[in-house]
């Protein structure tokens, strides 16, 4: 009887045991509860490349060929006009990234080059010039359709205030230098900010506003990208492009 007892609590153990590993495997032995247990992990799909690649239209023609019927065969004609509309494509996504490549050269050397202009003045089509610390006139130029005897600047602020009114020969006609000392009108310096160079004149006997261009002090250049190219930061004036740049000047 006790030797009965013994093997009694021994086969409770093996089967406690047994439960318990049974419960940390995959598989309980019984089909059915096998196939009604949740996985322990889900199983997810990789993902798959939606682009067809060569390999892919190579496959598919082999295909074409092996299913086609032996009586009408394909005509050599449409493989080969099939295998060519493949490389064009191909070969046009790669002239892509080339060109791409090329662009994104181009850009950078175009900015090395425009970084010579640093320290400069270019005339930009514009008329509004700034006034700084270490500017204190504004210099540009008065486009004119003839020859003109006199030429009326006005000079005014950011709100669009007169500051001062003078006159300049433009009989030379063409493009004529303008040039503002930064003084007003009473001879005393104006404040640092963004001022126009306003111009007008008489042609064909009647007064019209003519065109004005004005330098700026280019202070760096950015890189842009590859619609916009170098972009020039000038001083008080903010970016432009280096293709809107009509002349360099010394100072």
């Amino acid at each position: 009887m006790p030797q009965q007892a013994s093997t009694s609590t021994n086969t409770g153990t093996v089967s406690k045991n047994t439960v318990q590993s049974n419960s940390t495997t995959t598989s309980t032995g019984n089909p059915f509860l096998d196939g009604i247990r949740l996985p322990e992990k889900p199983e997810t799909p990789e993902a798959k490349d939606q682009m067809l690649k060569q390999e892919d239209f190579f496959a598919l023609l082999s295909q074409q060929l092996s299913m086609q019927d032996p009586f009408k065969p394909v005509d050599n004609d449409q493989m080969i006009a099939q295998m060519a509309s493949f490389s064009t494509v191909d070969g046009i996504a790669n002239l892509n990234k080339e060109i791409l490549n090329l662009n994104g050269v181009m850009s950078s050397s175009q900015a090395l080059q425009a970084s010579s202009l640093v320290g400069r003045k270019v005339l930009i089509p514009s008329d509004t010039g700034a006034i700084t610390a270490g500017s204190s006139e504004i210099k540009g130029v008065v486009s004119t359709p003839e020859a003109i005897d006199k030429i009326t600047i006005r000079i005014e602020d950011e709100a669009g205030q007169l500051i001062k009114t003078y006159e300049i020969d433009g009989s030379a006609g063409g493009n004529v230098d303008v040039a503002w000392d930064g003084l007003d009108k009473n001879g005393e310096p104006v404040a640092e900010g963004s001022y126009s160079i306003k111009a007008s004149g008489k042609v064909d006997g009647q007064s019209q506003d003519l065109p004005v261009s004005t330098y700026a002090h280019v202070t760096s250049v950015s890189l842009g990208t590859a619609a916009t190219g170098a972009i020039l930061n000038l001083r008080g004036i903010g970016g432009i492009k280096l293709t809107d740049v009509l002349a360099v000047s010394e100072s």
